[in-house]
């Protein structure tokens, strides 16, 4: 039984992570039903000729996601409460549906289902025991110590940021750290800022209500076009350089030296927002701007997109010249952030259980981005594709003439989320488009959804 369940590619890495989407699948489509007893983890394991700890560590995760239930001399069973949730809001009426837009094709949000709760109750509950009393008090505002150095080890390692302890800013994600920026520009005389065109329309909303004005600033297939930037006389420039939102490309090699270039010489800034760099598929590692020039770029990023935006952690490094502002606003926005989270997210940090949260997520989100890539051929075929190499999300481009606002809120209507090409842009010209996230959905939920778009846009190419 248990072999026909779970196929396993030995030739790659991640057992336990294979084993647990496989537990996952087999419970969403009703072939573990609730109540369902499975093997301990002991016969499991020889059954299926794997190590004890690989089917404990699958184990763990299914418990914690509540998937599984598992009871001191009661074995572990299929929970039903998943299922029997799921089948409960398929049968609400439409008024009943929750506001929360749905998850299904939507940018910028990962399986909430795959938060690593095990393993973070684990890293919760050191924290607890071993943390000063002294810890409760009202902290540096800027974050705890220890964070703060395991991000700098962190970043230094895998993102090549050039940035001591001292000089990082723990923020509530990376919205916090927007806002304080803003007003530290605000602040510094800055009254305008260059922004990616298209580019993220979350983060302009941001930017624009702390009083900045947008000046669009054309990507292309390099990147940001940094002679057009050179023209706006911008004093400073917003910019997504590993994974341009939402288009997806790298900014190149010498837009990169350019666009340094540019800063240094002028004495602009450049605000970087390293939004989902680990999640790349096929292409090399690319690093982050700041690492290139710490004196030149304020970095920020945040758990949002590998952990959940729940968690509200987020960082903020920025060069010396803004240090003071930045730190001093932050003080007066909050006195702190929540200090038990950003010392087990540190404590997750130092024992690798984050590096092992984004190999298992990684491999995932690689799976679901061909899933729904293969569907858009079927169900979509004539349409390109773009900006799949990495992040957790792709560019489905529109004939001309479609409109892509009509065929989004169409789909809204559906349950679906994708977001319109035309809204990224401040200028208003460009072909139209949609952006699909993929991360939060299975490939059967995407090859659904895929299927549903189609059927509006249909709908909405006739009406044309």
């Amino acid at each position: 039984m248990w072999e026909a369940l779970v196929q396993l590619d030995r030739s790659r890495p991640g057992l336990a992570d294979q084993l647990i989407n496989a537990v996952r699948d087999a419970i969403a489509d009703g072939r573990l039903a609730p109540g369902t007893r499975l093997p301990s983890s002991r016969a499991l394991a020889r059954d299926l000729t794997l190590s004890r700890g690989v089917v404990v560590e699958a184990y763990e995760q299914l418990v914690a996601e509540g998937r599984l239930l598992s009871r001191q001399g009661a074995g572990t069973v299929v929970a039903g409460l998943i299922r029997e949730t799921v089948e409960r809001r398929a049968a609400e009426p439409p008024d009943q549906v929750p506001d929360q837009p749905s998850t299904l094709l939507r940018p910028g949000v990962p399986d909430f289902g795959m938060f690593p709760r095990a393993a973070w109750r684990r890293v919760y509950e050191r924290t607890l025991a071993l943390m000063a009393d002294a810890v409760l008090d009202y902290g540096d505002p800027s974050g705890a110590v220890r964070l703060r150095s395991e991000l700098a080890s962190y970043l230094g390692r895998v993102r090549g940021a050039r940035v001591e302890p001292g000089h990082v800013v723990v923020t509530t994600g990376a919205a916090q750290g927007f806002a304080v920026l803003a007003a530290a520009l605000r602040a510094g005389g800055v009254t305008a800022i260059g922004f990616e065109e298209p580019g993220s329309y979350g983060v302009r909303g941001h930017l624009e209500s702390h009083g900045l004005r947008l000046v669009p600033v054309p990507v292309d297939a390099d990147g940001l076009d940094v002679a057009a930037l050179e023209r706006s006389a911008a004093p400073a420039v917003f910019v997504t350089p590993a994974h341009q939102f939402p288009t997806g490309v790298v900014l190149a090699p010498a837009r990169r030296a350019a666009l340094v270039e540019w800063a240094r010489r002028t004495g602009g800034l450049i605000v970087e927002d390293d939004y989902d760099a680990e999640f790349r598929y096929d292409r090399d590692p690319v690093g982050c701007l700041q690492g290139l020039a710490p004196d030149a770029v304020a970095y920020i990023g945040s758990v949002s997109k590998a952990l959940a935006p729940a968690l509200r952690l987020g960082w903020l490094a920025v060069p010396e010249k803004w240090r003071d502002a930045v730190a001093e606003r932050k003080a007066w926005a909050d006195l702190g952030g929540p200090v038990l989270e950003q010392l087990a997210f540190a404590e997750l940090l130092a024992s690798g259980g984050y590096d092992r949260h984004l190999r298992r997520t990684r491999l995932e989100h690689r799976r679901r981005r061909d899933a729904l890539v293969a569907a858009l051929r079927r169900h979509l075929p004539g349409l390109r594709i773009s900006g799949v190499a990495a992040g957790l999300h792709l560019v489905l481009e529109l004939p001309e003439g479609v409109d892509d606002e009509a065929l989004a809120e169409r789909a809204r209507a559906l349950g679906l989320g994708p977001l319109p090409l035309s809204r990224m842009r401040l200028a208003g010209f460009g072909p139209p488009g949609l952006v699909l996230g993929y991360a939060a959905n299975s490939p059967g939920e995407l090859e659904t959804g895929v299927k549903q778009l189609a059927s509006v846009y249909g709908a909405v190419r006739t009406a044309r």
